[in-house]
This record gives structure tokens, sequence and C-alpha cells, in this order.
């Protein structure tokens, strides 16, 4: 109990720090901006959605089905909003436990020693485990690893009590519920039923290879085939649902996700798909160099057989293959261990086949801390006899590193990433007992002291390295500069745009420029890069070359909605409208499949049908204005904020006369946003044109109370006082509306006339001249317009 509990401190003291850190990278999409986290959004909807809120049978689906994980989040947004520390706080208190039951099923192998306790150590330490840990969106990866030790340590209980306990079917259930458990945390989790088969039949049973098929056939090895069969039967029964649930569609990504997936050429897809498990080996065996992202070209593609790394690959697959056939191999000659004759491995001391206790006692050193105990095993020969051998372990540790991994290897499907370091969260596992298993076996079998303490310190040394490395990249993740300048190296083109869209929002224009640009030098044809660019120089009123960005944008993705509706803006503003037209029209016709995200294109194409309703207004065609506005609402996503929309169908059925309908949409869109400042003008306008004066004022009043720096709400209040003859106080509205607003033409040139009106004939000429230094070329016949609110 001592190990599971120190391990577990260890691996909650690891990630302290991350509880500061903010929201990072696919946090957004996963928890800020999905709505099935939202109250008003009913709860089932998490079971028809994949992890990223968009409907799991959508064409454009990630088809990463996580309700679990996801309802957790909508617990914690429950619970503390949007605060990032909650999210954070169950991430670290879920590693916590997993640590401590790894260091638990350690035990069970390795028998209760300062082995175990080597073992849970490193998986609390390890490095690799950063992003699962410090990343929100990694809880999947932690949850589901919860319960796929639970279903392990379950069936273990099964194998244990079978044939002598009714309640090992008990134990049997609770590994089906929690293997089920695990797969809706995430996907890999069924994995854990396979790694339960290898247990049961190398672990437990003790087979080997040529001894498979023999056994199964024996009438008293009847049990094992059936558990075998049912662990089957429910793998097969939950991938099927999963598939089925999932619309029987494989996901589709963008080359950039995956580009060997993508390549023409089958040698450069062999080739990199055989390299790609060496590259996940040794960001576990040595963790120097991590990344929030290896898509694009962090791992360049192995395109001929002379790339020096394909030497990596056969080195990899060569050390797999003698690791197998060490753990598989049938012994031919009997052994004595412990005075008795060991035949094929079946007799066991101190979890090693073939040591005598004299041998043991004569060349082991012992710690400080661990008096008392051989080989990490207290000295008790009845629990001896009970542990695995470090063959049987080490085939076990391959299946817990391989079988989890096999999803990720492009094997059965093609997945949205080359490298997913938060993906080896599970196979860390099979890792983490493969190193310590072989350092205890490298520890048994030299008979030097001096060899033994240096084979211990080691190991001691790499868990204290892997602490290391981990609380320095607990740093990276504390915010998303932090994070994506660390990146750079490994992935430059998505590193730097990322960086890009932080600084923005930094307001370093500048310097969110530069990276832009960096960005695009590494990856020219990035339309997501493109068009933030585009938008940056928008914003900064550098409309030629914004057009220019968003251009290259859509030629790089004809989909991208939010280039058309950006550049429709530009096109509208510098008064070409029938270009705008033409713009906004070809935006509303792109459909969502196949996109990625296509709650964000909904949203992008009904603001498109809303500004070419405006265009339409602008122009005078209210009818065809109309038509667009209604087609923006039935194309209206459910996230999208509707009340400038409402605000503008009712000011288009006010310009044909038709009040009835414009109150009710007035209404809707003070429905919608309560505060919505130019509903409340557009409202009071109407109630005063139908004689409702009192109620009228009480609109427009409410509209400057919601915000006093606004000049458009003194100048319509103004209006209505013009209108109701209260000169004096239309003239005070009018000033004030032009000290607020002293750049807007409009509104400073009705200032002028109201005061005129009023005759305050010097005040009036003094906002005479200004609205002319606004616009030197304004003509003297100018007639009062009216101001429609924005």
């Amino acid at each position: 109990m001592i190990a599971e509990l120190v391990s577990s401190a260890l691996g909650l003291a690891l990630y302290l720090n991350t509880l500061s850190a903010d929201f990072c990278y696919d946090d957004s999409r996963a928890i800020k901006t999905n709505q099935d986290l939202l109250p008003e959004t009913p709860w089932t909807h998490i079971f028809y959605n994949d992890f990223w809120g968009t409907l799991l049978t959508h064409s454009g689906s990630h088809k990463s089905y996580r309700p679990l994980c996801t309802l957790s989040f909508r617990l914690n947004h429950a619970i503390g909003g949007l605060n990032p520390w909650s999210y954070h706080l169950v991430n670290v208190l879920l590693h916590a436990a997993v640590t401590g039951l790894f260091t638990n099923f350690s035990k069970i192998l390795l028998g209760d020693g300062y082995w175990t306790f080597m073992a849970g150590l490193m998986f609390a330490s390890h490095p690799i485990h950063t992003e699962a840990v410090a990343g929100i969106v990694g809880r999947a990866d932690v949850g589901a690893s919860f319960f796929f030790l639970l279903s392990l340590l379950c069936y273990m209980k099964h194998c244990s009590t079978r044939g002598s306990s009714a309640r090992t079917w008990g134990w049997f259930l609770g590994t089906g519920m929690c293997a089920g458990c695990s797969m809706l945390w995430k996907e890999q989790g069924v994995t854990v039923l396979a790694v339960s088969a290898v247990y049961d039949v190398f672990v437990f049973h003790r087979l080997k290879m040529k001894q498979i098929l023999p056994t199964i056939y024996k009438r008293k090895n009847l049990s094992l085939f059936l558990s075998i069969s049912l662990l089957t039967f429910w793998g097969t029964s939950l991938l099927g649902s999963r598939l089925y649930w999932m619309g029987n569609k494989p996901p589709s990504f963008s080359n950039s996700d995956n580009p060997a997936a993508d390549s023409d050429s089958l040698l450069a897809r062999t080739l990199t798909f055989f390299y790609l498990p060496t590259k996940n080996l040794w960001l576990l065996l040595c963790p120097d160099t991590l990344s929030f992202d290896w898509s694009m070209d962090a791992v360049p593609l192995l395109k001929t057989i002379s790339d020096w790394r394909n030497l990596h690959t056969v080195a990899f697959y060569t050390g797999l293959l003698l690791l197998a056939y060490f753990g598989l191999k049938s012994p031919s000659i009997e052994r004595e261990c412990n005075g008795k004759f060991v035949t094929n491995g079946k007799q066991n001391a101190n979890g090693h086949s073939c040591h005598s206790e004299v041998e043991y006692g004569n060349s082991e050193i012992k710690p400080s801390f661990a008096s008392k105990v051989e080989n990490g095993i207290r000295n008790n020969a009845s629990q001896r006899t009970q542990l695995p051998s470090t063959e049987n372990i080490v085939v076990l540790s391959l299946s817990l590193l391989i079988i989890p991994f096999v999803p990720a290897t492009n094997l059965f499907f093609y997945v949205g990433f080359v490298i997913a370091e938060r993906v080896l969260y599970i196979p860390s596992m099979g890792f983490c007992l493969l190193i310590t298993v072989g350092a205890r076996a490298l520890y048994v079998k030299v008979q030097k002291r001096f060899l033994k303490s240096l084979i211990f310190y080691a190991t001691a040394a790499l868990i204290v390295f892997y602490g290391l490395k981990t609380a320095i990249r607990n740093g990276d993740w504390q915010n998303e500069e932090m994070l994506y300048r660390s990146g750079i190296k490994v992935n430059p083109a998505k590193a730097w745009g990322n960086l890009g869209n932080v600084l923005k929002s930094q307001s370093k224009i500048s310097e969110a420029e530069s990276a832009y640009r960096n960005a695009l030098y590494y990856r020219s044809n990035m339309a997501d890069m493109l068009y933030n660019l585009g938008l940056l120089l928008q914003e900064n009123s550098r409309f030629a070359e914004a057009l220019h960005y968003y251009k290259l944008a859509i030629g790089s993705r004809p989909t991208l909605a939010s280039a058309y509706l950006n550049t429709g803006i530009i096109l509208m503003n510098q008064g070409k409208s029938e270009e705008a037209r033409r713009t906004f029209l070809k935006c509303s016709e792109i459909p969502d499949e196949n996109l990625k995200d296509p709650h964000a294109h909904k949203n992008s194409v009904t603001s498109c049908l809303y500004n070419l309703g405006k265009l339409y207004h602008e122009q005078g065609h209210y009818e065809d204005a109309l038509s667009v506005y209604k087609e923006a609402i039935q194309k209206m996503p459910r996230q999208f904020a509707p009340q400038s929309l409402y605000n503008m169908m009712g000011e288009a059925y006010m310009r044909l006369s038709m009040l009835p309908e414009a109150e009710h949409w007035y209404m809707e869109s003070l429905r919608s946003k309560t505060d919505h400042i130019p509903a409340h003008l557009t409202y009071g306008k109407l109630l005063a044109l139908t004689g409702r004066k009192s109620e009228a004022e009480k609109f427009f009043l409410k509209a400057i109370e919601l915000d006093p720096t606004k000049g458009n709400c003194y100048m319509h209040y103004g209006q209505f006082l013009l209108e109701e003859a209260r000169l004096i106080e239309a003239a005070e509205m009018a000033k004030k509306a032009a000290e607020l607003d002293s750049t807007e033409f409009d509104v400073v040139f009705n200032a002028a006339h109201m005061l005129r009106q009023a005759s305050l004939n010097e005040a009036a000429e003094k906002y005479y001249d200004l609205a002319a230094r606004l616009r030197p070329n304004i003509t003297a016949n100018l007639k009062l317009e009216c101001i429609s609110p924005v």
C-alpha cells in the first residue's frame, strides 16, 4: 500500500503547478466553444455528438466518441464555469489515481518490493504524460486508462478465483463493464480485453506458443476457452456497436493531419507507417523533444529505401521480435531452481525462472530501505511461487505496449495525426513495466556487487531525470504562448501560426503579423493562416492586402466560408456592391459536408446571408432582403447570436409598412438579447410612429442607460425629441451625440441640423463645418438622412 500511495503522491506533486495553467490548444474547441457543455443543451446530446460537439453521423465529424469524458467536462462547467483550475484539478487527481492502480498492478506481477516501487515512480514521472495531464482534453486518455486498469485488475481477479468461487463471474462482469467505460472515455480503451486475454494465456496459465492449441482442447482448460471466447464476444460487440453508432463510416482528415496517408506513393506510405512506431518508442525511451502537435511535416516522409531512418525501423522490429521470442519460446531442457526441476519455465523463483536461493542470497545488494527484501520481493516462499516469471512479464509488458497502440498505427484505418503524445499514455504502462523487469533481470543476473548497485541506481537516476523533464515540460503548458514557442523546432508552421493568434489576442499586432508570415514561410498553402493574416490586415485597415490573402485562403480551401464573408464585407464597404453580392451568394451555397467544424461554417454562412440582406436593404430592395433573412434563419446554427438578424428583419418589415410583423421581430430580437441596443432604438422608433410616445421614450432612455458612451443613442433620442417639438432637449442630445462621435459624419451632420432647427445657429454652424471637414466633397443641398442603427 505504501508504494501505491507514494507513487500517487509523486504523480500528484509533479503536476500541481498545472493547476494555475490556462486553457491550451485543443481545449478551446472541446470546452470553450462546445455547446454540449452548456446547461441549456440537453445532456443527452452528449451521446449523439462527437468529442468536439459535432453530430457523430455528420460527414465532417472526427468520429471521436467519448461521451463519458464530455460528461465530465459538463460537470466541471456546471460547477466552475470556464475557470480552468477545476478542469486541471480533475486531470491531476485522475493521473494520481491511475498511478496508484498501475503500481498495484505492478505489485501483482513483481511482488511487494522496491521493483514495484520503481515501476510506479517511473509511470508517475514519465514526461510523455504531460500532454495528457496538463492538457485538459488529455483527460480522455487518463480516464480511459483508469477504467482500463480497473478492467484488467478485475480480470486478474477472475482468473485467480475461476473454478473455486461463484464470484468469479462477478469479476468477469466487472471486466466487461469497465472495458466498456474505458472505450466510452476513449476508443483505445477497448483493447484492454485483448491484453486480458494475453494475461490469461501467457501469464496466468504460463503457456508458450506451441502449447496454446493443444491446451485449449484439453477438458481441464475449458474454463480458459470459455473466458477467452467471452472476451472475444464482448470486444466484438463493443466494436460493432461503436462502428454502428458513428454511422458505419470512418472519419475523413485533411492531408496536413496525416501527410503519409495522403501520399500517392505506396513506398512512402509503407516506409513511413513502419517508421512511426519507432519514433513513438523513442519518445517513450528518450522524451527530450516533445511538442503539442506532430502533424504536417513534423516527421518528414520516408520516400526511399536509402533513407537512414529505415535503420531505426529495422532495429526496432528486430528488437521487438527478439523480445517476443524470449518471452514465448519453449525451453527444451530441464533446469533446477530452488532444488526443484523446472520444465517449460513452470516453476518460479522470485519472479525469475532459474536462480537458486543461495545465488540470490549471495549476490544481491540490499538498499537500506529494502531490508529483508530479496530481488524486490519479501522472503516468503508461498508468495514467490505465485509470481510470474520474467518471460511471462515481458510478454504482458509487450502486449500493454503494443496492443493499445495498434489503433494509432494506421493499420486498420487512417488516423488524424502523425504522432500524438497523449495516445502513448496507456502504452507507457507496458514501457515502464518492461524497463523495470529488464532492470530487475539484469540485477539478478550480474554477480558483482558494484554492477548490482550500478543497475539499481541507474534505474533510479532515470526516474529522477524523467521527473525533472516532466517539471520543465509542465512549465511549457502554463499558457499558450509558452506552449507554442516550445513547439517551433518540431512543427514550425503550426507553432508559428498558433503563436500569431496568441500575440494578436495580446494586441501585439506587428509580432502577430511576423508570426503568421513565418508560418506561411514553412507552409505557404495553410488556408487558416492565410485567413488569419488577412483578418489581421483587415482589422488594421489594410484592405487591399487583406483581400489578397483572403483570395489565397479561398484558393487553398474553397470551402472556407469565413474568408468569403470577410471578402464580401470589404467589397461592400468599398462600394463594390455587385462583387460583394456574388461573394455572399457563393458563400451561402457552400455545403457543410466533410468539414472539420460544421458549426463554425454554419455561423459564417448565416453571417454571409445577414450581410447580403443588409446589402439589399441599403439598396432599397426590402423584399429581397426579407427573403435572404428568412434563409439565414433557416440555416442559422443553434449557437448563432440572432439578435441583429431579427432586428434587421424588423427594419425590413418597417420599411414595407408592415408594422405588426416589424414589432414581432423587434420583440424577438430583444428576447434573444435583452440588452441589444439597436433593437431598443428601432423598436422605440416604431412605438413613436404608432403613437405610443411614452413607451418609445422609455426604450430610447434604456438604450442610453445601456451604453452612455454611444453617440448614436443620443442622436436617436434627439430625433424623437425634435419630432415632439422639444427643441432645447433635442439640441442638448445633438451636442452630446456629436461630442461622443465627432468622427462620424452622419451623427455630426444631423446634430448640426437639429441645432439649426432649435435656432442655435452658431452651434449649428460649428458642426456643419466639422461635417464638411469629415467629407470635403459634401454638396450644399445634402438632405437630412435617417440614421440606421448598427
